[in-house]
């Protein structure tokens, strides 16, 4: 089944509904913008000549445009690839060689880059003549699409190497949208998405759902985030929702603390792509209102491993209230999980191992890399490389990458255990643990911590903290503060630039 099969859908039973938004401005219903991704489809392959299965590359800013070209792309019968707006020249040129796009997109901006770059055959820029040309042809009858067709070639964020091109077909990616009205949120016509974070990831995945139950798709007018333009947009349009990093739910937490804002139209914010500490929960939970949801999932398996639904999201009267939101929640319906030791044997709840995962929303395999590919998905089980346990009652608690772990003395540490700690400290703001060489322990504990603005926090306080809750060993044996934590940019934090700061002796990232 064909993913264009969703608009053409809403655009004959949705045809006179919002489908698409520029900020607080409607550009059009779902009837039109079907028609404008068939016609679009039909100039990708009669006047630009690509075939079935061609790669057309996205390197887009946040853009209404971007709609229209995942759609137009699908009823072509093309793979499409995101590529973030942010990365550098030769993250571009290795992405863009790699997959082999024969056509790439760009917002304005970026076409000069792209264009000197080896790989795609033509760039054409959003707003160009070239743009303005296609289009405008009556379109062309749906592209067939077999469920393992690839439909989204998405490309790791490469934090520990060269990143890999997940292939993600039509039926994964049809698996996840079903897998979010089961196990994260309700969609009604008429509600919206804001597209605040990027959508070459996971907001970009969440048009699929939104698309299927006629949802206004809203892109801000600054193509990003900023959260007094996010707070307009809540205001502006009904059952809003964000997906959001846990470093921008932060901000947006921040920004309703300090000017009293009531997020009048916002209905959900799903966050993942990091840890949300239980503290940060709790702020977002009193500043913004019931209205959390949360998912765990990876490139290999978009947005779909586990979850805490925003109907089922943990409340203070329930037992282990505190548990289950440090927690990511209970495996989708539409996946099974288990944790497994060293051997990928099965653990009993409550013991410690690797992730792994299985089902239709899993990855086909990585893009012309056939090891990587059987080692990730050997036995039929997509290994994560997290760490984790899952509890008697199936909620599965994240412990950390599996290379992140720290081994001291021969006892396992996991950072984000310490890094809870840390952050129950009022004047601790972010806060990264890794570990580093120790000639006498293996390793020890290094925490760098960012504190609040006039916030007064030293290392005695926060070893007092952790000497209270937690076992001695594990406490770091150092802290650093920063001015802020090096991050990607999907708001994650980098601890391999922390560990080259280590080896390289700077406090600076």
């Amino acid at each position: 089944m064909n993913l264009a099969t969703l608009l053409d859908r809403a655009g004959r039973g949705f045809a006179n509904r919002p489908a698409l938004a520029s900020g607080a401005r409607v550009l059009c219903d779902y009837r039109t913008l079907a028609g404008r991704a068939a016609a679009l489809a039909g100039d990708l392959r009669g006047r630009l000549g690509l075939a079935p299965g061609d790669r057309v590359a996205l390197v887009m800013r946040n853009s209404p445009e971007y709609v229209e070209l995942l759609f137009a792309c699908w009823h072509a019968g093309l793979t499409v690839v995101p590529v973030n707006a942010k990365l550098a020249a030769a993250e571009f040129r290795y992405i863009l060689d790699h997959c082999g796009a024969q056509i790439c997109f760009t917002t304005p901006g970026l076409a000069p880059m792209i264009g000197g770059l080896a790989g795609p055959g033509a760039v054409i820029e959003i707003g160009s003549a070239d743009w303005r040309r296609l289009g405008a042809g009556d379109g062309m009858a749906m592209a067939e699409a077999q469920a393992d067709d690839v439909a989204w070639l998405f490309y790791t964020s490469g934090t520990t190497g060269r990143p890999k091109g997940a292939m993600l077909t039509h039926r994964n990616i049809m698996a996840m949208s079903w897998g979010y009205f089961a196990d994260v949120d309700s969609i009604a016509p008429g509600d919206s998405i804001l597209h605040a974070a990027p959508m070459s990831h996971g907001s970009g995945l969440y048009i699929l759902p939104h698309v299927t139950a006629g949802a206004v798709q809203v892109v801000p007018e600054s193509g990003g985030f900023e959260p007094d333009e996010l707070f307009r947009l809540f205001a502006a349009h009904r059952g809003a929702t964000v997906f959001a990093a846990p470093t921008m739910v932060r901000r947006v937490v921040a920004h309703a603390e300090a000017h009293g804002e009531s997020p009048a139209g916002l209905k959900t914010v799903v966050y993942g792509g990091g840890p949300m500490y239980v503290e940060d929960c709790k702020r977002a939970i009193a500043a913004l209102g019931e209205r959390l949801a949360q998912i765990y999932g990876q490139g290999e398996s978009p947005m779909t491993i586990t979850s805490l639904a925003r109907h089922r999201f943990p409340r203070p009267d329930e037992p282990r209230y505190e548990e289950r939101l440090a927690s990511a929640g209970i495996p989708f319906s539409i996946v099974e999980v288990r944790v497994v030791d060293t051997q990928d044997k099965l653990l009993p709840p409550g013991e410690t191992g690797e992730i792994l995962v299985r089902g239709d929303p899993v990855m086909r395999g990585y893009w012309e890399n056939p090891e990587a590919t059987a080692e990730a998905l050997r036995g039929g089980w997509l290994h994560t490389g997290d760490v984790g346990c899952l509890d008697a009652d199936g909620y599965l608690l994240l412990k950390d990458r599996s290379k992140d772990v720290i081994i001291s003395g021969g006892a396992n540490i996991y950072p984000r255990e310490v890094e809870e700690v840390l952050l129950g400290h009022p004047g601790v703001r972010e806060v990264s643990v890794i570990g580093r060489p120790d000639p006498d322990w293996g390793e020890s504990v290094l925490a760098f911590v960012v504190a609040g603005p006039g916030a007064d926090v030293s290392a005695d306080d926060l070893d007092r903290l952790c000497l209270d809750r937690i076992a001695r060993f594990k406490r770091p044996r150092e802290y650093r503060f920063l001015d802020a934590l090096p991050k990607n940019n999907y708001g994650k934090v980098l601890k391999t630039a922390l560990r080259d700061m280590i080896r390289a002796g700077t406090d600076s990232a």
